[in-house]
């Protein structure tokens, strides 16, 4: 009996060293299968973030105006935005752009980065910066990318900005140069008349200086005042003002101003300082660019709501070939007669503005000989008109307001696309 009891007592204990080792090896098993959740849940939190991060990359590579196209290290295309997407697939010159980043990419790949210039003539005209680097992370290639940047606009402004500064400096440095000469001459001569001759030259090329300087902060006004309020003006109060500021050239060439096309019933929205602006400096280029004696005419119409102010003189005209330029600011289609006559190459380029600022347009028609017409296109005005006393009309110039006014053809065509000059 005692040695059943005995087996029986052994039997226990193996039992026990058994059910012992085998609740240590499941608590071992539990504990691996929570860490293993764990780390499979944590492996999906980090995968999901980095999806997320992902699609932020790539919302803000969208919203970039650059063109940005990805490959990976097999030369593959793994992403490209909206902007780099037009050239995908495409022809003519945007084909020769798809072809240009294709040999980028690979160059990039193979450790060599570039940067090379594109220069599409269009139409239109553009000028792309191609750059790509490789992705790497010092040990392998990860892939590489490119960014297609159009700089066409910066070049311009940057030309812009390079030309006025060439014509400012031009333009000032004769007035300026004349007057040192002047008073150097002034200083060395005994004989008084001359030195009066001499002091009326000195007070000209100062006028010429002063005038350019107010010119260029009229421009600068006018620009900066793209939100400007406007209200109802009466056009034939605008012209009446810009009449009488004309009024020493006109008196001093002779020349008649006929202002009896322009309507009193027709009314724009604007601002009046710069409408009397822009039709006086149309005014003051027929007056100078006609010959003596001669007569310029201004009208105005309405047609489907716009107004028209047309200036028509008798003058020189201006060559085709001229006419896209004609408003670009300093442009003068012959230079030395506008010198002579005191413009500062800025009129035009102001008239441009103004009619920008009134959501409106300027054209010109014109020919060698024949003469000039500039037309105003404004959109037309409504409400009551500011009560404001008119200045007396000019001498010489026929009243404005004729029951059934002549109206001078506005033109069709010749619509210029940039700025001209005083």
């Amino acid at each position: 009996m005692s040695g059943v009891a005995a087996a029986a007592l052994v039997v226990a204990l193996v039992a026990v060293v058994v059910l012992a080792r085998a609740n240590r090896e499941s608590r071992v098993l539990r504990s691996e299968v929570h860490r293993l959740r764990a780390s499979s849940t944590a492996d999906a939190a980090s995968a999901a973030a980095c999806s997320a991060g992902v699609a932020r990359l790539e919302r803000a590579l969208e919203a970039i105006p650059q063109g940005v196209v990805v490959c990976d290290a097999d030369g593959n295309e793994v992403f490209r935005n909206g902007a780099a997407a037009a050239f995908a697939g495409a022809r003519h010159a945007d084909a020769l752009v798809e072809r240009a980043i294709g040999d980028h990419l690979s160059s990039a790949l193979a450790g060599v980065p570039q940067r090379r210039e594109l220069d599409l003539f269009g139409p239109p005209r553009r000028l792309l910066v191609l750059t790509s680097v490789c992705l790497d992370d010092g040990t392998a290639v990860g892939g590489a990318v490119a960014v297609i940047d159009d700089v066409s606009e910066r070049r311009r402004l940057e030309a812009v900005r390079r030309d006025f500064v060439a014509n400012i400096s031009h333009e000032l440095k004769t007035p300026v140069g004349a007057l040192g000469l002047l008073a150097e001459t002034i200083a060395a001569e005994p004989d008084g008349a001359v030195n009066n001759r001499l002091a009326q030259r000195m007070t000209g090329e100062a006028f010429r200086v002063a005038r350019l300087i107010d010119d260029l902060l009229d421009l600068s006004s006018i620009e900066a005042e793209e939100t400007a309020v406007h209200e109802p003006v009466a056009v034939h109060a605008v012209v009446t003002e810009a009449v009488n500021r004309v009024r020493p050239i006109a008196e001093s060439r002779k020349i008649d101003i006929d202002v009896s096309g322009v309507a009193r019933r027709h009314t724009l929205r604007g601002d009046r300082r710069q409408l009397v602006s822009a039709v006086g400096n149309l005014l003051e280029n027929a007056c100078k660019y006609s010959d003596l004696g001669s007569s310029v005419e201004v009208s105005s119409k309405v047609q489907a709501g716009w107004v028209e102010i047309t200036v028509f003189d008798h003058g020189i005209g201006i060559p085709e070939s001229d006419l896209e330029r004609v408003f670009e600011r300093f442009y003068r289609v012959d230079r030395a007669r506008s010198r002579g006559t005191g413009g500062t190459g800025l009129g035009l380029a102001i008239v441009r503005h103004v009619a920008t600022n009134h959501q409106g347009e300027v054209q010109v028609r014109s020919g060698e000989g024949v003469g000039s017409t500039f037309t105003l296109r404004l959109p037309t005005g409504t409400g009551a008109i500011p009560s404001q006393p008119l200045p007396p009309p000019v001498a010489g110039a026929t009243a404005v307001g004729s029951p059934e006014p002549p109206v001078l053809a506005a033109p069709s065509t010749g619509t210029t696309r940039e700025e001209k000059t005083a």
